[in-house]
């Protein structure tokens, strides 16, 4: 078990920076996830730790070792794919043992390694079949028993759910939890899908056009977004366009369409600057009737079922329309379309940014 360090670490591919300067450190036996939209970088950063691409610039450290330079079968890691790659014509055992015999691990040492790292993924008994007598779950516990059989110090995952169906995809996070927090391997996790990484990471880094945008816990990048991106890729957010209206202190006003003002607690903006309004729509009250001080008045313009939650779009003053939920269960469930709502909004969850064409 090390830890994993990147120091100021950076790949370019001609004049374009894909990973700008990152630094941070994974420490020994936490589970860390790398977020963000296709393109951002969070894929170039995991294939450098592998050695599948060589940095531009900056260092790769496991423990006290600067791998930068190593060859990937140096390095001690365990990775996993999102194809799987699993041999089809090996059994399951072979799959498990491949990397191992390639380590020139042979006789009861090898048998017993295998034995091993099919029990930790509940597949003890699955050694004589073949990939395709499995279903997508178990193949992809015998790539992960395969990563882990060289005894690995740190653990790398490429978006290794994002084939599986919804449910499937579930109970492998629990499985995948499970398992990191028993052995304690540290852990690099890379996906684009934020619910899994708010629910499985110790800390996520959020990243961005090569730039690590925040690195804090799940519950810190959920509440309390670093930058603008942040607030607009996590959660489910309303996307508006407006201006500054007023500064006062750190926070101040901001205007939608023609008339409608919400109150905002963090700008970096100065008055009269365009600007894109994020609110997520977790973060809005809603409620039946019609409003009363400090609340928006709107009317509910469209219902939409979702589960545990209700989904309204309701139109406020100026045509503007806002996304808020309710639960499914409770007495603001089943609002007609037409009916009178009342809308109340946090002042920290109004967060502002330069729009994309204006920034530098």
């Amino acid at each position: 078990m090390s830890a994993l360090t990147f120091d100021r670490l950076g790949k370019a591919y001609g004049e374009t920076d894909v990973v700008k300067d990152v630094s941070l450190t994974i420490g020994e036996g936490e589970f860390v996830s790398l977020l963000g939209p296709s393109g951002c970088g969070k894929t170039t950063i995991l294939r450098m730790v592998a050695g599948l691409v060589e940095p531009s610039r900056g260092r790769i450290l496991i423990g006290n070792d600067d791998v930068t330079s190593l060859p990937p079968n140096k390095r001690g890691l365990g990775l996993v794919f999102q194809s799987y790659a699993l041999f089809p014509h090996l059994t399951v055992f072979e799959n498990v043992a491949f990397g191992l015999r390639r380590r020139k691990v042979s006789g009861a040492e090898l048998d017993k390694r295998v034995k091993e790292a099919l029990a930790m993924v509940r597949l003890a008994a699955f050694g004589e079949r073949y990939p395709r007598q499995l279903s997508g779950g178990q193949q992809q516990r015998v790539a992960i028993a395969r990563a882990l059989a060289p005894h690995p110090r740190v653990l790398l995952f490429d978006e290794p759910l994002s084939n599986l169906d919804a449910q499937l995809r579930d109970e492998m996070q629990i499985e995948l939890k499970r398992l990191q927090r028993g052995l304690g391997i540290t852990t690099l996790f890379v996906t684009h899908d934020q619910g899994e990484a708010l629910s499985m990471s110790d800390r996520v880094g959020v990243m961005a056009k090569g730039v690590m945008q925040q690195f804090a816990t799940p519950e810190d990048i959920y509440h309390r977004p670093a930058t603008g991106f942040v607030a607009s890729f996590i959660g489910k957010p309303n996307r508006l366009s407006g201006m500054i209206a007023s500064r006062d202190g750190a926070g101040g006003t901001v205007k939608l369409g023609n008339s409608l003002v919400l109150p905002a607690a963090k700008l970096d903006q100065p008055a009269g600057a365009r600007v894109d309004i994020v609110i997520r729509q977790e973060a809005i009250g809603l409620a039946a009737g019609e409003a009363g001080q400090g609340a928006l008045p709107g009317t509910v313009a469209l219902r939409s079922f979702s589960g545990a939650r209700v989904q309204y779009v309701v139109k406020l003053a100026d045509d503007v329309e806002l996304v808020a939920e309710a639960p499914s269960s409770g007495p603001d469930a089943a609002l007609p379309v037409g009916s009178p709502v009342a809308l109340r909004l946090d002042p920290a969850a109004v967060f502002a940014m330069t729009p994309e064409g204006e920034r530098a």
